[in-house]
């Protein structure tokens, strides 16, 4: 039985990552980049301080749950044991 001649497949070959396509592309989009921000500077930094205002209650809402957050129970209690320390950022 003579031995079985393996094909090259599809499978064997590494992607290529780097092409000529993919260059012109990336180097396209950073030109067009470039120019969008170059051309409409004056509205991306007018914009500027709505972002940053927004910000602010965005990170107020996601950042409490990453250290206690609030007591909210209400009840006050007498018990030196039970009352924990105030919140603190």
């Amino acid at each position: 039985m003579p031995p079985k001649i393996r094909q090259p497949s599809n499978d064997d070959q590494l992607p290529r990552r780097i092409s000529a396509t993919n260059i012109a592309l990336w180097g396209f989009l950073a030109i067009g980049a470039f120019y969008l921000i170059a051309e409409h500077r004056a509205h991306l930094l007018g914009w500027l301080p709505w972002l940053i205002i927004l910000a602010c209650p965005l990170l107020h809402f996601f950042m409490h749950g990453r250290h206690g957050g609030h007591d909210h129970r209400g009840g006050s209690s007498s018990s030196p044991s039970s009352k924990r320390p105030p919140h603190q950022h």
